[in-house]
């Protein structure tokens, strides 16, 4: 979910290429995705079933022919968009509300919902994270990631981009099974050794597309696996681009490129085009993507937290799970408000979004001679004309309020000509005020966060000299333009600094738990590097992503859980190309109890409205892919555990079979499984009215040294008594499993909302370098 809104970004020409479904509108068609009972159907039932089909898409197009009125279509086929056959039992189609709700009435249907749109949620960033060339470093012990592969299931890929040249790069995976889909300025030869797939999906957004032209924002797409905004090629380059040196954008930021597994394959899947993501296409990219070989599928989109059978990426996810393959999702850009974290299935991993070290210092020094910070990726050795010379502020304080958020076609030329124009940030993008000052004549501009942003400091590639300022900055700045007769200000540009300032710390902007859903397990489950990611750009666009911007950049600068959820999935590749064998379970456990909770200067991380992050800002903590290579023990889950846990939570038959896509009893379920948790790496306790104790039961998987031991280290959340035994563990070889209880109990009333602390088993003797955390959180839930 990239902090910029890509789908309103870029106005190009839709129209030519995606026909207008006149039909679409004349019958108020819309999309609809249609879950099965592929083992239930019974010839008595009205349902012969899958079996005497000649394929799954007979078997989907059967129940088209009962549910719509046919005499007006030239075949059912015509409103098949989608036949699924991996991750999901049923298809996508074009139905009325009418035929829709015939549908649901048809034996062998077990649910029919409407299509839903959810949105898109380094030359620095793998050196901030440890990842450099030291023989018993991460990337030696997995060989770069070396015959794995990354499924991105984005806004499509820019091939030519040389983040992803195969120079240097190992043969295709002989257990491959994708293609390289053509389209528009896009056929097989774009693939190579690096890029070793690319398909795209639009049945689903052509569905749902207004059909009145007005209603539409004009923009250029490629019907191919092309990407047209940038976010896709973005985070496919941070998780596994190519080694690229002397990368920057425009000269600032400059250093050598390299995604977190250079060595890993690519298959981009593209599902997200200008107005979004719809469920449809994104199961369907699922759907091949597992079914193509990948081990990593990285989703740096989603929306707000929904029920999760309601939620085709988690549904989607659960099958690609239970095949083995890791999926990484980002938790979104809804913080800091808490209970905002999507992608909350506890079969993924979610990934909140911290900063980096790397500042990119753009100073306000007012004519009172205050200086304010700011910071600015604009090129201000390229030209400090105008940015670097004093000029007469302007803002728009008494003016509408198109104006003070500098709206296009809302400044005045007369008022902003040649001046630098303070513009206040939100409803539009950050880029298009600068583009807006620009076109009104404007000289710079001056970006000043809201209260809601505080000092959050995501940077853009500006047309125009241009700083963002923070809150404070921001009420300073205009109390001297409101109180001078002429106020005036230069902005004084400084390059590229790293090391300066405290990180990591959450960026304010990402989604917070406790999960809305699920509150007994811990989401987002750990932070990676999201804020100012600079990555690979495509050719079609300026650095700043607008469509006059003439400028070109084989890199950009982006910020948004969507460039933390590529980091974390080319870790899971480094794990899995150093265990080949382990679990997605596995890998996410080596993931989490490595995680950091402190900074680069040995201090708690902060979180950005100025506090210490909590466990349900950063989960875990900040992702350590040196130390999740070999974390010595590690959480297994089994798939059907999965399922244990649904049941504990009191869903029902239908809703768990609208995930799993299999029945179950859930009283006989827990009848065998009494006392049941879910054996999740982190320790998260939700008590309800009149509930005061909790007893968990955890089992390890020592993945370390043979002959280790390990001892608990237990702080307690606040108010709280944690009691965990056996107290130590001790393993004699290499696989051997140990289980142990944490008894939690609470004071009645609650003394908060929730309160945390941690579990950390230390390993002892000559091998004690590990240190396996688990925070533990406890939430104090009102019914």
């Amino acid at each position: 979910m990239g902090f910029r809104l890509f789908f309103v970004f870029f106005h190009l020409l839709f129209f030519c290429l995606f026909p207008v479904l006149g039909s679409a509108g004349a019958e108020n068609l819309q999309s609809y995705i249609v879950q099965l009972h592929p083992h239930e159907a019974t010839a008595s039932s009205g349902d012969a079933g899958e079996a005497v089909f000649a394929s799954k898409m007979h078997w989907h197009l059967s129940f088209l022919e009962k549910s719509v009125a046919w005499e007006r279509e030239k075949r059912p086929s015509s409103r098949l968009l989608y036949s699924y056959r991996t991750v999901f039992d049923g298809f996508a189609a074009q139905l009325t509300e009418e035929e829709a709700a015939a549908l649901r009435e048809l034996p062998g249907v077990a649910s029919v919902r409407a299509d839903r749109r959810v949105e898109l949620h380094t030359t620095y960033s793998y050196r901030f994270l440890g990842l450099d060339f030291c023989p018993t470093g991460a990337w030696a012990r997995s060989g770069y990631g070396g015959g794995t592969i990354i499924g991105v299931l984005d806004t499509g890929v820019w091939p030519e981009n040389p983040s992803f040249d195969d120079r240097g790069m190992p043969p295709v995976p002989a257990r491959w099974q994708g293609v390289c889909q053509g389209g528009e300025h896009f056929n097989a030869t774009n693939c190579n050794r690096k890029l070793i797939g690319a398909r795209f999906y639009s049945k689903g957004h052509r569905a749902n597309y207004p059909t009145n032209p007005s209603d539409a924002v004009s923009l250029m797409e490629y019907v191919s696996p092309r990407d047209a905004h940038g976010h896709g090629t973005h985070t496919a380059s941070t998780a596994a681009g190519a080694a690229v040196a002397g990368a920057s954008v425009l000269g600032v930021g400059a250093g050598d490129a390299r995604g977190v597994a250079p060595a890993a394959h690519v298959a981009a899947y593209k599902v997200c085009w200008f107005n979004g993501c719809y469920s449809s296409d994104i199961l369907a990219g699922m759907d091949d993507a597992v079914r193509d070989g990948v081990d990593v599928l990285s989703l740096s989109l989603g929306g707000f937290p929904i029920p999760l059978f309601e939620d085709s990426i988690a549904i989607g996810s659960f099958r690609a799970t239970t095949r083995g393959v890791s999926v990484v999702c980002a938790a979104g850009n809804n913080g800091p408000s808490p209970s905002s974290v999507a992608n909350e299935a506890p079969w993924v991993i979610t990934v909140g979004a911290g900063t980096l070290d790397r500042r990119f210092p753009a100073y306000v020094r007012l004519g009172n001679g205050r200086i304010l910070y700011g910071e600015s990726m604009f090129p201000g050795k390229v030209d400090l004309k105008n940015g670097g010379k004093e000029l007469e502020l302007v803002y728009a304080a008494s003016g509408t309020r198109e104006e003070m958020y500098c709206i296009k076609g809302a400044l005045s030329a007369a008022t902003v000509a040649g001046k630098m124009v303070v513009c206040d940030r939100g409803i539009t993008g950050r880029a298009d005020k600068g583009e807006a000052v620009k076109q009104a004549g404007g000289a710079a501009m001056i970006l000043a966060n809201s209260e809601i942003n505080q000092e959050e400091d995501s940077v853009d590639v500006h047309v125009l000299p241009s700083t963002l300022i923070g809150y404070r900055e921001a009420v300073e700045l205009k109390n001297y333009v409101s109180s001078t007769r002429r106020p005036v200000a230069r902005i004084v540009f400084g390059g590229t600094r790293i090391g300066r300032a405290r990180a990591p710390a959450v960026a304010l902007f990402s989604a917070r738990g406790p999960s809305l859903t699920n509150p007994s397990v811990l989401k987002p489950d750990v932070v990676a590097p999201g804020v100012n990611i600079i990555a690979a750009w495509p050719g079609n666009l300026g650095p700043s992503g607008l469509e006059g911007d003439a400028r070109r950049s084989d890199f950009t600068v982006l910020s948004g859980t969507s460039m933390a959820c590529p980091h974390v999935s080319g870790i899971a590749a480094l794990i899995r190309s150093a265990h080949p064998s382990w679990s997605p379970a596995m890998v996410r456990s080596a993931i989490m109890t490595t995680a950091d909770v402190t900074d680069r200067q040995g201090k708690p991380i902060m979180d950005g409205n100025g506090g210490k992050a909590d466990a349900y800002a950063m989960g875990a903590g900040h992702v350590n892919p040196a130390r999740a290579v070999d974390p010595g023990l590690v959480y297994d889950i089994d798939p059907a555990d999965y399922v244990t846990h649904l049941c504990n939570l009191g869903y029902t038959h239908m809703e768990i079979f609208k995930i799993t896509h299999a029945g179950v009893n859930c009283t006989a379920v827990l009848e065998r499984n009494a006392g049941f948790s879910l054996n999740y790496p982190s320790i998260s306790v939700a008590f309800k009215t009149n509930t005061t104790s909790a007893v968990l039961q955890r089992t390890v998987t020592n993945v370390g040294t043979p002959n280790s031991t390990y001892t608990a280290q237990v702080a307690a959340p606040h108010g709280v008594r944690v009691r965990v035994s056996p107290a130590t563990l001790t393993f004699s070889e290499f696989g051997e499993k140990k289980s142990f209880r944490v008894a939690v109990a609470a004071p009645s009333p609650a003394p908060r909302d929730n309160a945390e602390g941690y579990l950390v088993w230390k390993q002892s003797g000559e091998q004690g370098k590990r240190r396996v955390r688990s925070p533990i959180a406890v939430t104090w839930v009102v019914e």
